[in-house]
């Protein structure tokens, strides 16, 4: 149709088609082709006069934008969709503006601006059915509040309204999510609630089935099985739940196959812990959640589609199948067969490169399974991760099984020490009474390291992997303590998001050229760093560089210079941030700032062609306060940027520390035969053996991610 328009040189016909293509996309979650499918018409449509069309084209692109995630360019786009749509008087478009710019605002946290927009969207509203959408959304937001109460009025109040609204397929979504809420601001599902929502998910079953829609009847079965799952009735629930798999997988839909997959794993874990034979119910379990996590794996590219609704985040919707999986394989009271734990490792693995993922919005990671064996084998590998009620570890040294040790704390115990650690490394009231830091250190290491000391000693191990989790992430391995040294005082350590993500052979650093960038004066709000002219010039007298300072430190010439010699080592000693969103982790640059992706894109440029970049230096950044998982965007940066391996600081320090330590660095890197953790490792003790920089503060903030090679 677009083809037949573009011949009659029908412009406003062309956009008609491209709105419903991309209105058809977003139905199957394919926001990004969306995306791409009205970008092109924004552009034609911006020189145009203003029409009810040009609202809804802008209407759609910026929904599309919210789900993958440009938040920014999601509310000016709908912002310009709301003036035009006023400027017309057109209400009943206005009302679904409103509410889509409400939804944008809920994704980024500002709920309060949030509740306005679906109060005037509410107001607006032309039609029961956007009436009924905009106070589900305000429900929703109250409920992420904690205001159940506000929410179960909101909810008694649609009552009416819900039972009298068409049968479309809206409609029954607007049932379905109505039921959904009720139950989650019900205390416990007493009779009444519970009789509520089954008559309504009944009442979507019966209404999908007379439009002949499987996707919109899968949902109302799936939701009705998480109706008898809360009430404990697994029989009812695993039948239902078994149903609405059947048709989704009838019609390939697997945004919902993986969770009415990971339904059913609930399901029968809990059948698993009622039963006396509680093994064949594991195991069904087990082949459950394995079949969701597989499915989110082909998932990959379209998981922004799952993950990004507003009422549902990667936390809620995807991250906990696979830590119940692990949780499943890994039973407090049952020793796990090595399959079991190959499965664990694997599963963690997994889950760090959905993170990842989810981080950019984006599946851009090839990842191939790898043993620690087969890269190094003077390596260990050791997993962490963190279940509710403990800690499991699992450890990957060559030549041996692998080995899983358990430490029966509740995470907010295990949070606790981590929190307690860190304070006593950053914060400068405390670092100046090392005990504050050595004793959870000490304790840390007891969780991850002296369970396996014999083995590791026995196998001449010379680095330890550590691929960790949560709050773990934030504090540099090197600083455990074991009760006379630091770990770095016995092994070279490095941080993966995965064995898979490496490329397994060694790099030959001892003979390179580096690009060297960085700012000493301050810019846009932030303080100067005095020390980095001093860092530079020391850096300068270990290996060749072409060097770019202040004034000169601007996207531009970054991006010249690396498209005229490719180096190998790129290292930019600038204020820089790790968020845990790709919006918030940034690099400053004289002129601006250098987000996650605009980064990750500069230095990932097509002209390098194949010629990796081997290390990136990131010497003046500092994790995001406040924010437990701000380490991934130091993994986001390191892996997207094609990086084979990133050392980098998770706190700013003494200048004079990081000038030393940086040149110590480059000149063991320069010697043959020494990998680039154990030149960090050289670089380092170089540090802490000096006293007046002997505490970890000064010496600890830099890791290593990626290939230690």
């Amino acid at each position: 149709a677009a083809r037949l328009y573009a011949e009659l040189d029908d412009s406003e016909g062309i956009t008609r088609v491209r709105v419903a293509q991309s209105r058809g996309m977003q139905l199957l979650g394919l926001y990004r082709q969306a995306v791409k499918t009205l970008s092109d018409t924004r552009v034609s449509l911006a020189e145009r006069p203003d029409t009810r069309l040009k609202a809804l084209a802008f209407q759609s692109l910026g929904e599309a934008l919210r789900v993958v995630g440009d938040l920014e360019q999601s509310q000016a786009i709908l912002t310009e969709s709301l003036a035009i749509a006023q400027q017309l008087d057109l209400p009943d478009v206005a009302a679904t503006v409103l509410a889509s710019l409400g939804n944008t605002a809920r994704v980024r946290g500002e709920y309060d601006v949030a509740l306005e927009y679906y109060r005037r969207s509410v107001d607006l509203a032309t039609t029961r059915l956007g009436r009924v959408q905009a106070r589900l959304n305000q429900m929703g937001v109250v409920l992420e509040r904690g205001d159940v109460a506000s929410a179960r009025a909101i909810g008694e109040s649609l009552s009416s309204d819900i039972d009298r609204l068409p049968v479309t397929q809206a409609a029954i979504y607007a049932r379905i999510h109505w039921s959904d809420r009720l139950l989650r601001s019900s205390d416990r599902a007493d009779d009444a609630t519970f009789q509520l929502a089954l008559q309504s998910l009944v009442t979507a079953t019966n209404q999908a089935r007379q439009l002949g829609d499987l996707r919109t009847e899968s949902h109302a079965l799936g939701h009705l099985g998480r109706l008898y799952e809360k009430r404990q009735q697994w029989d009812e629930a695993r039948e239902l739940t078994q149903e609405a798999l059947w048709l989704a997988q009838r019609i390939n839909a697997d945004d919902i196959i993986y969770q009415w997959q990971w339904q059913l794993g609930r399901v029968l874990k809990a059948k698993a812990d009622l039963a006396d034979r509680a093994e064949p119910y594991r195991r069904e379990a087990i082949a459950a959640y394995s079949q969701a996590v597989e499915t989110l794996k082909t998932l990959r590219s379209d998981l922004v589609a799952i993950s990004s609704d507003v009422q549902f985040s990667f936390r809620d919707r995807v991250e906990p199948v696979y830590r119940e999986l692990v949780g499943l394989l890994l039973q407090p009271d049952l020793e796990p067969s090595q399959e079991d734990l190959r499965l664990a490792r694997q599963t963690l693995e997994a889950l760090q490169l959905a993170e990842l993922d989810n981080f950019f919005r984006d599946a851009c990671l090839d990842a191939e399974p790898a043993n620690i064996d087969e890269v190094d084998d003077r390596a260990a590998a050791i997993y962490a991760i963190v279940l509710p009620d403990r800690l499991e570890t699992i450890a990957s040294i060559p030549g041996q099984p692998l080995r899983r040790y358990t430490t029966n704390l509740p995470k907010p115990q295990i949070d606790a020490v981590l929190y307690q650690a860190l304070e006593g490394l950053v914060n400068p009231r405390r670092i100046r009474n090392l005990s504050f830091f050595l004793e959870p250190s000490g304790r840390i290491y007891d969780w991850l390291v002296r369970p396996i000391e014999a083995d590791l000693a026995e196998r001449d191990i010379e680095t330890l992997v550590f691929v960790l989790d949560g709050l773990f992430r934030k504090l540099p391995m090197s600083t455990l303590y074991d009760g006379e040294r630091y770990l770095v005082e016995r092994y070279a350590v490095a941080l993966t998001p995965g064995l898979q993500l490496l490329t397994s052979t060694s790099s030959e650093t001892s003979d390179f050229q580096l690009l060297l960038g960085g700012l000493s004066e301050a810019r846009q709000g932030f303080e100067p760093l005095p020390g980095v002219e001093y860092e530079l010039e020391r850096i300068g007298l270990e290996v060749p560089t072409a060097a770019l300072l202040n004034q000169r430190f601007t996207e531009d010439n970054i991006q010249q210079l690396i498209a005229t010699l490719p180096f190998p080592v790129v290292h930019f000693a600038t204020h820089g941030q790790f968020s845990s969103s790709a919006e918030n982790t940034f690099l400053l640059t004289w002129n601006g700032r250098l987000n996650a992706r605009e980064f990750a894109a500069l230095l990932e440029s097509d002209v390098r062609g194949d010629r990796a970049i081997e290390l990136l230096v990131l010497s003046a950044c500092q994790t995001a306060a406040g924010d437990d998982r701000a380490a991934l965007g130091l993994a986001g940066i390191a892996v997207r940027a094609g990086a084979r391996s990133t050392v980098a600081s998770l706190w700013y320090i003494s200048d004079r520390a990081t000038a030393q330590l940086m040149s110590q660095f480059y000149r063991e890197l320069g010697e043959l035969n020494t990998t680039k953790a154990q030149s960090l490792r050289a670089a380092q003790r170089s540090i802490l053996e000096r006293e007046e920089f002997s505490h970890p503060y000064y010496w600890g903030a830099f890791v290593l991610v990626g290939n230690w090679l």
